[in-house]
C-alpha cells in the first residue's frame, strides 16, 4: 500500500544529526515516552487526525535510543495513528524485548485484540484529553476500556492541559487502574509554581498512591528556550 501524506506546517522534521548529550543517562535507564509517526506508506495516518508528523520510523527510535545511552523505551500510540496501533505494534515486536507500549483503543475491542496487545508488549492505555489533538471519547466509553484493562494489570496515561484538571479529576479518581500523568501535566509555566495551579496538580497527585507523573517534554513548556539545533549546547540559558 502507498499513501502520500503531506505533513503539517510548523511541524519539525526528524533532525539527523542530534549531538550526544553531555550527561550520561544510568545503566538501564528507560526512555518512559516516545513515539513511532508511520511510515506513513507502511502505516497510514488516521483520517481523523489532527495533524500530520514527518515519517519517524522503529528504526530511527531504536537507533536514537542508543544514541543517547537508553537501554529499553516506551512507545506511547501516537494520535496522529488513532487506535490502529499497527506501527506502535510493529516497534514493540522488532525491539529485540527491549520495549514496552501504551496502546489507544475503543470500547468495542475484543478481549481477543487486548490479548495480542499484551503479548506484543502493552501494558497500559492511554485516554488524551488535549483538545488540540483529539475530540475525548465520553467518560462513560474510558471507564469501560480501564474496566476491561485490569484484568491485564495495565494503568492508565492520561495527558491533558493543567487548566483543564478541575473538571477532570473526580474521573480520574475513578479510574480502577493505576494512572500515569503525561508531561508533567503541562503546567503554564508562567504562573506561580507555589500558586494554585500547581497546588492543585500536587493535591492530585497525592490522592492516590497509584499515581504517577512522567517529568517529559520540558521543551514544550518553555516559553523562553529557543531550537537547541546546529550544535547549540545552551540553548536554555
Amino acid at each position: 500500500m502507498t499513501t502520500s501524506f503531506e505533513k503539517t506546517p510548523g511541524w519539525l522534521d526528524w533532525y539527523a544529526g542530534p549531538t550526544r548529550p553531555a550527561f550520561r543517562v544510568p545503566e538501564g535507564a528507560v526512555d518512559a515516552h516516545c513515539h513511532v509517526f508511520g511510515p506513513g506508506a507502511v502505516f497510514p495516518f488516521a483520517p481523523e487526525r489532527k495533524y500530520t508528523p514527518c515519517d519517524a520510523s522503529k528504526d530511527q527510535l531504536f537507533e536514537l535510543r542508543d544514541h543517547l545511552g537508553f537501554t529499553r523505551s516506551v512507545v506511547v500510540q501516537a494520535t496522529c495513528h488513532g487506535a490502529d496501533n499497527s506501527a506502535m505494534v510493529d516497534a514493540l515486536r522488532s525491539s529485540g524485548g527491549l520495549a514496552r507500549g501504551v496502546a489507544t483503543v475503543r470500547p468495542d475491542v475484543s478481549d481477543a485484540e487486548l490479548a495480542e496487545l499484551h503479548e506484543a508488549g502493552v501494558r497500559g492505555v492511554r485516554f488524551n484529553f488535549v483538545k488540540r489533538l483529539v475530540d475525548a471519547a465520553p467518560r462513560r466509553d474510558l471507564r469501560e476500556i480501564a474496566e476491561r484493562i485490569a484484568p491485564h494489570g495495565w494503568h492508565v496515561v492520561v495527558y491533558f492541559e493543567a487548566a483543564d484538571l478541575a473538571g477532570l479529576r473526580d474521573f480520574f479518581l475513578s479510574i480502577p487502574v493505576p494512572l500515569v500523568v503525561d508531561h508533567m501535566g503541562r503546567p503554564d509555566v508562567t504562573k506561580d509554581p507555589y500558586g494554585p495551579e500547581f497546588g492543585a496538580f500536587l493535591d492530585f497527585m497525592r490522592a492516590r498512591p497509584d499515581i504517577w507523573c512522567k517529568v517529559t517534554c520540558p521543551e514544550r513548556l518553555s516559553v523562553s528556550g529557543p531550537p537547541a539545533l546546529d550544535g547549540e549546547r545552551s540553548a536554555y540559558r
